[in-house]
């Protein structure tokens, strides 16, 4: 138990904190350039900039082992991942606009090319007379927990000046994701935005090589946008919220991790997302499976009380088992199916304002359109005193023998 408290309270060690810092920010910095690439429509492009980065990661250890003997010269390995994702980046840019090829089939293209190319350097580099090469291996699948110092501070640094720069760009962003001709009649250059808004992508694709590894790197980016999409509508909030569940995967990740000896922190991490988004998948009161259950059910519950105040209305036979349940459970009927005094005062308001809305779906079909299950909504509740007595004053006299 004392260990858990350590670790989650950042004691455990100065290392260990550094590394669940670094990955805070950066669980942080993917939520937030993930929630403007989900909202501008291209989280795939993640995809193929982590793979994109294999080659170039690749390049940089052959480099940095011929040059001093050892391959393991971070700073070296980020900048080829960079250049290499800058390729893969234009890559994909340019085939998807200068070609009759979709995005999709450019990323899918240029991500299994890459790959490829980087597992060919990856076994050329198993075959040379340099150190470090079992640490290259951790940048497929992440190697947290053998980050040093220096390594985890430049990555932490990286990932803050990657969320203020995000921070700085946010209306930018937002206004280019949500409406692109827009932007340019106030004068922002759509193109130049999207190119910003790919490369702080690719940032945090090189920055969360070490961390997640270039496989799972992807997850940071996605997996908290669409967990924050479930508890909101408002895109400043959702990109806030995106933040702070990434920062809670990483933080959760690496305390897991350092607390049960022998487990990966970069999957850790990854499935500390993916708990958040299981949990707001089945529990978010607005977008969650038991929200949407709950609102069925009560939408069928209505419907079934409806319709049977209106078969009571008619004098017609009831003979659904629910609507019987429901219709006495309110106390509009009594065990033997007989109309209570509240059940018939029930059922001629019922019966009224179906009235009402058929006249209104006749009189105004454009605008009923626009009302979501009209008839079962109170009309009081959706037109003004003044409309619905003018629909009184045309509502024509029942006919005869009606109730």
């Amino acid at each position: 138990m004392e260990i858990w408290w350590r670790a989650l309270t950042f004691t455990l060690g100065y290392n260990t904190s550094l590394v669940t810092v670094g990955s805070m920010l950066l669980g942080a910095a993917g939520g937030m350039i993930g929630s403007f690439v989900l909202l501008r429509k291209r989280s795939l492009v993640s995809d193929a900039i982590s793979h994109a980065t294999l080659p170039g990661l690749a390049l940089a250890f052959i480099l940095a082992g011929l040059w001093q003997g050892d391959g393991r010269w971070l700073p070296g390995l980020l900048l080829g991942a960079a250049l290499s994702a800058a390729v893969g980046l234009w890559a994909v840019q340019t085939i998807s606009a200068r070609t009759r090829l979709g995005e999709d089939a450019a990323i899918g293209a240029i991500l299994s090319s890459f790959f490829a190319f980087g597992v060919v350097l990856i076994t050329v580099i198993q075959s040379m007379q340099v150190t470090g090469q079992a640490g290259l291996t951790g940048y497929l699948v992440g190697a947290t927990a053998g980050m040093l110092a220096a390594e985890a501070q430049l990555i932490a640094l990286c990932a803050l000046g990657l969320l203020l720069a995000i921070f700085v760009m946010r209306r930018s962003f937002l206004l280019v994701c949500f409406d692109a001709e827009f932007a340019r009649t106030q004068g922002v250059s759509t193109g130049r935005v999207d190119l910003l808004m790919l490369l702080l992508l690719m940032a945090v694709v090189v920055i969360g090589l070490k961390v997640t590894g270039l496989i799972l790197i992807v997850a940071l980016a996605i997996i908290p946008p669409v967990t924050a999409r479930f508890w909101t509508d408002r895109p400043l909030r959702m990109v806030a919220l995106a933040a702070l569940l990434g920062a809670a995967a990483g933080y959760l990740g690496v305390t897991l991790s350092s607390v049960q000896e022998g487990l990966p922190t970069g999957p850790l991490i990854v499935l500390a997302a993916f708990a958040l988004f299981m949990v707001s998948f089945l529990f978010s009161p607005w977008r969650g499976v038991l929200a949407a259950l709950l609102a069925y059910q009560r939408f069928r519950r209505r419907v079934h009380v409806r319709q049977g105040l209106l078969a009571l209305a008619r004098e017609e036979s009831i003979f659904d088992n629910l609507t019987l349940k429901l219709l006495q459970r309110q106390g509009y009927i009594r065990r033997d199916g007989v109309a209570t005094l509240p059940g018939r005062a029930a059922a001629r308001d019922a019966e009224h304002e179906e009235r009402l809305w058929a006249l209104y779906r006749e009189r105004h079909p454009d605008d009923a359109l626009q009302q979501e299950h009209s008839g079962l909504t109170p009309i009081a509740q959706v037109l003004s005193p003044d409309a619905i007595m003018a629909l009184e004053a045309q509502l024509p006299p029942k006919p005869e023998g009606g109730r």
